[in-house]
């Protein structure tokens, strides 16, 4: 008989041949006799639990994409709880009672500066379980964990580092007045969520942007892995955490990095989506089940599941439902009603849940309303967390998402649990306050609340109180206080002056385009054997274009997996070779992944107490248009490392078409603080801005800063470094790379000034020669490589000026240059016109600018620069303009040169190279 593949099933074939008839009949058997003694619902449990082993055993069958709307550990399975139940659970009290009166007193008169209380209501569980059992500080042996706390849970983490004495009663009060709150004469502030910049010894990951929190984890886990992998670190015992909520799941980047994980076999990693089943204003899925949706997608994506689902007062109801009653009303219940059930009463949900069948009606005909209250979700009860937590952390070749049901304002009264406006609530009324009090058992009277409601009493007990004296031992048995973040320990060797000399020598007679400069700058840094390991390119899926993959054979792509294939360029010199202790980053298409994993290399200073280069080279329309949120949370993470938007440019990349050119991205980078950002021109120039930016990054005194360089990919000849050159003008912003000439034209000539950046350089060169070539007028050119770094230092100036408007203040670096130059100021780049306009209020002088404003399109670099009016007769003509109307020479130059080099027809235009790639 011959044997014919079957068709496909989630990439596995299903038409196997039966190699043992009687044993497949037996197994057959075995099934329906399983149906006939223990029922419908016995057989689909047991027919669950082996797929589920088959899953675990690697045997190659679908996965499971849905199970019941109950908890994925049974009763019968969970361990025993190893804390002290009596004493975790007045802890939990402490902290939720602190936790609300810091939100409710920053709502007090004159304040008002808002805050949430409802998400730790619902997940103070699941932070206190892992607090007091799992989560590892930095103290621990294995090196301690990585927490990504959920944002507007943080009251939660100031609470409890109040009741551990690292916060005191002023600190909490300052909540959300970070630069307001005094007392005594010192500041004592508390940012509203979690920002390492904001608090750089507490918080070590910002989370509050949705979305970015689980992509970081996700590269964070990843680079843990890389760090072993590759030998630099022991992260073996190290585990991520990720608390996320399910509103925040509906994030693209929540869901679009799962198979990252499955893929690298993130064991090191776990989710825990807060499952309250509420948004910020309503439910996540009303009409559905989010628990269930997002069951079906991680299992699809192939991690691991576990749905912590009801607490242990449902247990004896579940064992008792021979027919599957109960589980069908659970799964047939929408998040909607489960929302409403809440914010009712035990009769409301006897009425609307368990009298929707009378086979559950019966199992709580004996109950009382308040009975069938008292039946939790499962994210409030410590016991089925804690098997959640210890389940997950025992699991290996996969990542786990924990799925915990909860009630959004859990704890805070009927006014707050489970209602839509949950979330914007941030005070509670009198009445609110007692009952909350009563509920906490909080040692707080009466009058204490009447007199002033809006400053209720923080509540910590003594030192020597059991709370305290527990909490503080499991942290010590733990490894320290969590979060917490510790700067630099390390430093790292940086390479020595004779790796940037060939680049500053020249690219010869060759022609090269600075994005190839920078690369072989980069091998030259590579040649160092102490920092090269410190190095971690990433590369999106364009290593040719940028004229990398001269890497390849030589450091590597990471791959946990190693290379289990034969590549089909094998036999090339430049094959494609992927290691389990490969060097680059290769992310593939996936510019958001990236720069998760430029700011986990980014921060491993902190994170791992190893420095890291991280050198993310990209698109660089696909760098700040497309990831500046995420560029942004790196800034907050105090990240560090060069951002290299390659390809730059709005008339640079020609063929590519109006999604590709980039003419902004200078102006998008100056809105991060954190971001020092360059356009050089030449190869020399890359050189010492990047060797400034590793000793501002990685020498004595680190700075808490990221270098972003445009480069581009139009090849020309990299003129060698001149003598003498202002060094210190390229690293400020810029310097003067050709004085006019007055040969041949009298010491009377007409002056300008024509200011350019990276590929408009040579525009300006070719302007200079026309203008004194064509109508005997003299122009300096200036190579500006940082417009944003001129204005900051201007922005500087001007709040001095402020704060003393009457003082001495010495000038700014372009007063300072231009002020004694003569003729007016024409400024050029290959971006939108607000590039040079950053300079304007300290250019002293007429000012001018010529830029590439409005949408990008597929054209010559010629064409596409003279339609612009930014090639170099249009600069020329824009000086004659400029000296026309302030009456240095007659307007008809003017007027005629605009004739001469035929400044509306686009296919006039030569400047620049029309060839070329990387």
């Amino acid at each position: 008989m011959t044997e014919e593949a079957g068709p496909i099933l989630n990439g596995l074939p299903t038409n196997l041949p039966d190699t043992d008839p009687d044993e497949t009949s037996e197994w057959l058997e075995s099934l329906d006799g399983v149906i006939e003694q223990g029922g419908q619902n016995r057989a689909r449990y047991v027919m669950l639990k082996l797929l589920e082993r088959a899953r675990e055993r690697h045997i190659g069958v679908p996965s499971l994409t849905g199970t019941d709307y109950v908890n994925t550990i049974p009763a019968s399975e969970e361990p025993n709880f190893p804390g002290d139940e009596n004493l975790e659970r007045q802890i939990r009290r402490l902290l939720r009672w602190n936790a609300a009166i810091t939100v409710h007193r920053a709502q007090r008169p004159g304040i008002g500066v808002g805050g949430h209380i409802a998400s730790y209501a619902s997940s103070a569980t699941l932070y206190e379980v892992g607090m007091n059992h799992f989560f590892r500080g930095k103290d621990h042996p294995g090196g301690g964990d990585h927490i990504f706390f959920q944002g507007h849970a943080s009251p939660g983490m100031y609470a409890r580092a109040f009741l551990e004495g690292r916060l005191e009663e002023a600190d909490l009060d300052g909540f959300r007045q970070e630069h307001s709150h005094y007392v005594d004469g010192e500041l004592r502030a508390l940012p509203s969520y979690p920002h390492p910049r904001q608090m750089p010894k507490f918080w070590e990951f910002p989370t509050v942007s949705m979305g970015i929190g689980p992509m970081n984890a996700i590269y964070q886990a990843q680079f843990n892995r890389y760090l072993h992998n590759r030998g630099i670190k022991d992260t073996s015992d190290q585990h991520v955490w990720a608390f996320l909520g399910d509103g925040e799941m509906d994030e693209p980047e929540s869901r679009g990095f799962l198979q990252v994980a499955a893929n690298e076999e993130l064991d090191n990693l776990t989710f825990v989506v807060n499952c309250n089943l509420q948004r910020l204003d309503g439910p996540v899925r009303g009409n559905g089940k989010i628990l269930q949706e997002l069951e079906a997608q991680f299992r699809g994506a192939g991690w691991n599941v576990i749905k912590v689902v009801w607490g242990r007062g449902w247990d004896p109801l579940l064992a008792n439902d021979a027919d599957g009653a109960l589980v069908n009303v659970m799964n047939s219940t929408s998040d909607g009603d489960y929302q409403t059930f809440r914010a009712n009463d035990g009769a409301y949900v006897r009425k609307h849940f368990f009298e929707r069948d009378p086979r559950t009606a019966e199992m709580v005909k004996d109950w009382t309303d308040e009975d069938i209250w008292r039946l939790s979700r499962g994210g409030h009860d410590y016991q089925k967390v804690y098997a959640a937590y210890k389940a997950a952390t025992e699991f290996t070749g996969a990542p786990t998402v924990i799925l915990a049901h909860t009630i959004k304002g859990y704890f805070l009264g009927k006014h707050f649990a489970g209602r839509n406006a949950t979330h914007q609530m941030k005070k509670l009324a009198l009445d609110d306050l007692k009952t909350f009090r009563d509920r906490l058992d909080m040692p707080v009277d009466d009058k204490v609340l009447e007199n002033d409601p809006y400053r209720p009493p923080y509540v910590k007990p003594g030192d020597d109180d059991p709370r305290i004296q527990y909490l503080q031992e499991r942290r010590r048995e733990l490894g320290g206080y969590l979060p917490e973040r510790r700067g630099d320990r390390k430093f790292i060797s940086l390479p020595a002056e004779k790796a940037y000399a060939s680049v500053r020598k020249g690219s010869g007679n060759q022609e090269i385009a600075t994005t190839m400069a920078f690369v072989r700058l980069l091998k030259d840094l590579m040649r160092d054997k102490e920092f090269a390991p410190h190095v971690v390119p990433i590369i999106p899926d364009e290593a040719r274009t940028f004229g990398m993959d001269a890497f390849f054979p030589t450091i590597k792509i990471y791959n946990p997996h190693g290379q289990n294939y034969t590549p089909v360029d094998n036999e090339l010199f430049l094959s494609y070779r992927e290691a389990k202790n490969g060097q680059i980053q290769h992310t593939g298409i996936n510019e958001a992944g990236s720069v998760a994993a430029f700011t986990a290399a980014g921060t491993s200073y902190a994170t791992h107490g190893v420095p890291m280069v991280p050198i993310y080279i990209f698109y660089s329309m696909f760098g700040f248009q497309r990831t500046a949120d995420f560029i942004w949370a790196a800034a907050d993470q105090l990240a560090r490392g060069f951002l290299i938007g390659a390809t730059a440019g709005r008339t640079t990349l020609t063929g590519e078409g109006t999604q590709h050119m980039d003419g902004h991205s200078p102006i998008i980078a100056s809105t991060n603080t954190a971001v020092v950002s360059y356009d050089p021109a030449y190869s020399y120039e890359i050189a010492h801005i990047v060797k400034d930016g590793l000793e501002r990054m990685y020498g004595e005194n680190p700075e808490d800063i990221m270098y972003y360089l445009t480069v581009y990919n139009e090849p020309l000849v990299q003129p060698a470094e001149p003598e003498n050159v202002d060094v210190e003008g390229i690293r400020r912003g810029m310097y003067l790379l050709k004085p006019g000439s007055f040969d041949g034209v009298g010491d009377d000539a007409r002056r300008a000034q024509v200011l350019a950046s990276g590929v408009a350089v040579p525009w300006a060169l070719e302007a200079q020669e026309l203008l004194k070539q064509d109508y005997g007028v003299v122009a300096d050119v200036w190579s500006v490589t940082s417009w944003g770094e001129l204005r900051r230092e201007g922005l500087v100036k001007d709040e001095a000026i402020h704060a003393d408007p009457f003082g001495e203040h010495p000038d700014t670096w372009v007063e300072s240059k231009l002020g004694a130059t003569e003729g007016p100021v024409v400024a050029v780049s290959d971006y939108m016109r607000a590039v040079p306009d950053q300079i304007r209020q300290w250019v002293p002088g007429d000012y001018t600018t010529l830029g590439a404003d409005g949408f990008g399109f597929s054209d010559t670099r010629a064409a596409a620069r003279r339609y612009f009016h930014i090639d170099g007769p249009s600069i020329a003509v824009a000086v004659l303009q400029r000296l026309a109307r302030n009456g240095e020479v007659p307007k008809e130059w003017a007027i005629e040169a605009a004739a001469k080099y035929k400044l509306d027809d686009v296919t006039a235009g030569t400047s620049g190279n029309a060839g070329g790639d990387a």
